[in-house]
């Protein structure tokens, strides 16, 4: 996606809405989206505490797997993940989720398992929903999974883009924050899809707990602007890159402050064309603020409703969730403001319920950006 160039062979860019993006023809592609990142195996306690449990419901989710996800279940769209799990029946488990949800497994990268897990495991995220005054609770059990050990040279990416044909690449900052290698495949997946003609999004996504070890913000930034260098769809804030960003958010209501941060970051990166990002006010772990802002090099900023004091049961993939409202917009030639409405529309819906993944209705979402609110249908 390049505003007024081409790629791919001179093939010119397609215009979607009020964005100019090149969309690879659906037909020459077998899949519209594919995802890069770790699938783990969520434990929900319900409404009680991890320390305290004596059950648990298990989900799938990741923060890049959740939009693919979305994408396929809610909108549609051929989905598919590249991952790694250990082939065992946790592993398994995984797979029988995540193929429920409608997304392609042929790209799971299967390892060995050795009886213990010494060499590699499949990932387990323990996660409450927090209530009230509680707020919600990540505690990953990670370490040493069979994705995080993947390095380049693993997947062959040109078979993927090329022969395969992918319309849409999807990763962000949790899977390059696994371990330093996955960092380079994200940047050797990126640079193959881009040679393809294939669109790349990423979404910054800090999670303290990935980078305590690896060197703090200040990495999680300088990998960031690497990455960010083969993007074409950004999801995250100015403050998330090196340097010293005016305020990403602004005043409630606005994205004046949002666009001026936006348009700074677009030009140190020709190559960016779209920038998003979700604003949040927790008053409680079930009351939030909730809004989603964009820019484009072609459209400028735009904003959706404000939703103040949204009911929120469970706060877990509301971003993947917008994530995955904005995408769809782009891919299906809707303009910026549509895209952001839709985005920030699906997060809400994606928060109503529990899980990581989403379980709106394509329907639901476009009559909730269009301006529909929870009146019963019948």
């Amino acid at each position: 996606m390049r505003r007024g160039g081409r790629r791919n062979g001179g093939r010119p860019g397609r215009r979607t809405g009020d964005v100019v993006i090149e969309l690879r023809p659906a037909a020459a592609c077998e899949l519209d989206v594919v995802a890069l990142g770790e699938v783990m195996l969520r434990l929900d306690p319900g409404e009680s505490r991890i320390r305290a449990a004596r059950r648990f419901e298990v989900w799938e989710g990741g923060g890049e797997y959740n939009v693919a996800r979305a994408l396929a279940a809610v909108f549609g769209h051929r989905a598919g993940v590249v991952t790694a799990l250990v082939d065992n029946e946790i592993g398994r488990l995984v797979e029988s989720l995540v193929r429920q949800g409608g997304v392609d497994t042929s790209l799971v990268r299967w390892e060995p398992f050795d009886g213990i897990g010494r060499r590699a495991r499949n990932g387990l995220n323990f996660t409450e929903r927090g209530y009230g005054v509680r707020s919600a609770l990540g505690v990953s059990d990670r370490g040493a999974t069979a994705v995080s050990q993947l390095a380049p040279g693993m997947i062959d990416w040109d078979d993927l883009f090329g022969r395969r044909g992918v319309r849409w690449l999807h990763t962000g900052g949790v899977f390059a924050g696994l371990s330093p290698t996955t960092a380079e495949v994200a940047h050797e997946a990126m640079r193959s899809a881009r040679a393809h003609g294939t669109v790349v999004s990423y979404d910054t996504n800090y999670r303290p707990s990935l980078w305590a070890d690896r060197g703090g913000p200040d990495r999680a930034r300088a990998v960031n602007a690497e990455l960010a260098a083969h993007v074409d769809v950004l999801i995250g804030n100015r403050s998330d890159f090196p340097g010293d960003p005016p305020d990403p958010i602004g005043p409630p209501g606005s994205g004046e402050t949002f666009a001026a941060a936006a348009a700074l970051l677009a030009a140190d990166l020709p190559g960016l064309q779209v920038v998003a990002t979700t604003r949040r006010t927790v008053h409680s772990a079930g009351d939030n603020d909730w809004q989603g802002l964009a820019w484009s090099r072609d459209a400028g900023p735009a904003a959706s409703v404000l939703r103040p004091h949204l009911p929120v049961l469970d706060r877990v993939g509301g971003g993947d969730g917008f994530a995955a409202g904005l995408l769809h917009g782009l891919l299906t030639g809707e303009d910026l403001a549509t895209c952001v409405e839709l985005g920030a529309a699906h997060g809400a819906l994606a928060m109503s319920t529990p899980g990581d993944t989403s379980m709106a209705s394509a329907a639901e979402v476009r009559a909730l950006a269009l301006g529909g609110d929870a009146a019963t249908r019948r």
